[in-house]
């Protein structure tokens, strides 16, 4: 199993990513932290063989705590999970390690493709008996095999657009009823576009439980 630890400073983000993490195969993650400080501490005590890590962290640039461990010969790898688009930033990543790049927000599929390449990236490495110039290149392409650029996304109703920036502007679970409110539609209207973004990938559904035990659907975006 590939030991991964999550490092968000949004702890229901970290929640998520490390809820999809355990649906990988080979994957299992050992551990979400918030913070600089609480990584170094969990990387030295679970010693976990990925990160999927993002930048703006409370205490220290996610780049920077990248760079530092690499320098002090720290056997992990990263993958940074980030909502940075700059390419100064893009650079800064590749050059301090990172084995790869993922622009926040993206949907299960997309992030169990990138830890599957990386998986059998692992796996390829293990098994390699030579370093000629053949199993170099296959090395390189293997961490992004299957990846492929995103097609544009598809454009939203209006509407479905209004509810899904409700929910990204919520910042946290916000149910049909709530965004029903916001949008000035019905209870089941808001239920549908929740329903249809969820299946695109764009928001991640959370089941709870209120005191009469009837479950309720609350929506944060993915």
């Amino acid at each position: 199993m590939i030991r991964t630890l999550v490092v968000d400073d949004d702890f229901r983000v970290a929640g998520i990513h490390a809820a999809r993490v355990a649906r990988v195969d080979g994957f299992e993650c050992v551990g979400q932290v918030y913070s600089g400080a609480a990584a170094r501490e969990a990387i030295a005590r679970l010693n976990p063989d990925l990160l999927l890590l993002d930048v703006h962290l409370p205490d220290e640039d996610g780049i920077s705590m990248l760079r530092s461990l690499q320098a002090a010969g720290t056997d992990v790898d990263c993958i940074v999970i980030t909502a940075a688009q700059d390419l100064a930033t893009v650079k800064s990543a590749m050059t301090s390690g990172a084995v790869y790049y993922m622009v926040k927000p993206f949907s299960f599929d997309r992030l169990r493709t990138q830890l599957e390449a990386y998986r059998n990236w692992r796996q390829e490495l293990d098994s390699a008996s030579t370093a000629d110039q053949a199993t170099i290149d296959s090395l390189y392409n293997a961490r992004s095999a299957g990846v492929r650029p995103a097609a544009p996304a598809p454009r939203l109703q209006p509407t479905m657009q209004k509810a899904l920036d409700a929910v990204r502007a919520a910042g946290g679970p916000v149910s049909a009823a709530e965004i029903a409110g916001q949008l000035g539609v019905s209870r089941p209207t808001a239920q549908r576009y929740l329903s249809v973004l969820e299946q695109k990938g764009l928001l991640v559904l959370d089941l709870t439980y209120g005191g009469t035990g009837r479950p309720l659907n609350s929506y944060t975006a993915s």
